[in-house]
């Protein structure tokens, strides 16, 4: 199945940049897929995926999460404030914190449920008005400003700009983090996860490439 071929090319990635095999998190993006194509990854015995939408995966996930123990959900989609207490307790991991006031109230909501998911910073390398995420220049302080909330940082999260060479993208996260201590890098899709390995990916999310097409209709 085309999961098997996605991890021996991970596997391959890995190698080629002479990083440890398993050091990449595959996350599976099952965002508006056939519920039998996610069963056939779930039952493959994959156990990482990534959503975009609180309310669609609240629908899914907890049944799933009943018959297939072990799985672990990631957001990767924008995250609205009012969606944030169930966000809490369905995800484990939170790709999108991209601004200062999702991050106050995630601070006081966490403090209140003494558990906290891993958080990564989304970061607008391409300073795109119509994508989310905090600009290059304004990261340090943001981030300084998340640690300040006692928010333990993961890592940071980038969409390059389709038909741009990512690499430039992927170097300047990369970057960031590195100057902030920061270890985790969510970067690299279907079309480039290899390239992003090569950049030092810890975190890919790949969608299409293990499902196929998604059908919006």
């Amino acid at each position: 199945m085309e999961l098997d071929d996605i991890r021996r090319r991970i596997a391959a990635a890995e190698s080629a940049a002479g990083r440890p095999a398993g050091s990449v998190t595959l996350i599976a993006v099952s965002k508006v897929q056939p519920p039998e194509r996610v069963e056939a990854v779930l039952a493959a015995g994959h156990r990482v995926f990534g959503e975009n939408y609180v309310q669609e995966a609240g629908a899914k996930w907890p049944a799933w999460r009943a018959r297939f123990p072990g799985v672990e959900l990631h957001m990767i989609g924008p995250l609205q404030t009012n969606k944030l207490k169930p966000a809490l307790e369905l995800f484990d991991a939170i790709h999108t914190l991209d601004r200062p006031s999702l991050a106050q109230k995630l601070a006081r909501q966490v403090q209140g449920a003494g558990r906290c998911p891993q958080l990564f910073v989304q970061v607008n390398t391409g300073a795109e008005p119509q994508k989310a995420g905090i600009l290059p220049d304004e990261a340090d302080a943001f981030i300084a400003d998340c640690q300040a909330l006692d928010l333990v940082l993961s890592g940071l999260m980038c969409i390059p700009p389709e038909n741009q060479d990512p690499v430039p993208h992927f170097r300047a996260l990369r970057g960031i983090a590195a100057r902030n201590g920061l270890a985790g890098l969510s970067m690299g899709m279907s079309a480039d996860f290899e390239t992003a390995i090569a950049e030092g990916a810890t975190h890919i999310r790949v969608g299409s490439a293990i499902f196929g097409a998604r059908d919006y209709s």
